[in-house]
């Protein structure tokens, strides 16, 4: 029985020790006070890490937004870019053309007088004794003459009983009619023939008009 409460003092008589040493007691208050700050300051550093990387986000959303519109803005440089390039090649093919025809328009003026001339011999040779070789030639250059006008679409403006019309016809003289159911301002004989391409003429018809 005395043992037993020996014992007994003995263990309580430890424990009152241990409980009233001061440095186990401050280990254990440090141990206490140090967790909860760690526990702290980790929740800061999440909510600062989850920021920043919302911030991240939202510049990287920025950057995706301006690459975009640079991109279009590009898109439609190059579009108006390629239609001013479109537009400068037909102008420059339409002016080519237009070059084309004139120097065409400008050598067929020039031949025009020659074949009238030989047309003119053709004619004389009606009333006039002319060698028939020598006229035969004549006849082939004329001809001659007459596929080339053929081929580059050269019309002949030689109608008579007409309206006179200042874009074909150019009025040499005005006279009476003949007929007095002719009308006014009407193309009564060509003295010249014109000549024209398409609707463009090369050469006005020279012609008497009625009055």
């Amino acid at each position: 029985m005395n043992k037993y409460n020996n014992s007994s003092s003995k263990e309580s008589t430890r424990n009152d020790s241990v409980n009233k040493d001061p440095k186990k007691q401050n280990v254990e208050k440090i141990d206490s006070a140090t967790e909860e700050p760690n526990i702290q300051h980790s929740a800061d550093e999440i909510e600062i890490n989850k920021a920043t990387g919302e911030e991240i986000v939202v510049e990287e959303l920025d950057l995706v937004a301006q690459l975009q519109q640079d991109l279009a803005y590009t898109k439609d440089a190059l579009l108006r870019k390629a239609a001013e390039l479109e537009n400068v090649r037909k102008r420059v093919q339409k002016e080519r053309i237009s070059l084309f025809e004139d120097a065409r328009i400008q050598a067929l003026q020039d031949i025009l007088p020659i074949a009238e001339d030989m047309n003119r011999t053709l004619e004389a040779s009606a009333t006039t004794e002319i060698d028939p070789s020598f006229l035969q030639g004549v006849q082939m250059v004329a001809d001659k003459f007459q596929q080339l006008f053929e081929q580059y679409g050269v019309e002949s403006i030689h109608e008579t009983q007409v309206p006179f019309n200042v874009d074909l016809h150019d009025a040499m003289l005005r006279q009476p009619a003949s007929d007095e159911s002719i009308p006014s301002n009407m193309v009564l004989q060509v003295l010249e023939s014109g000549y024209k391409i398409g609707n463009r003429v090369i050469k006005h018809a020279k012609v008497i008009v009625s009055e």
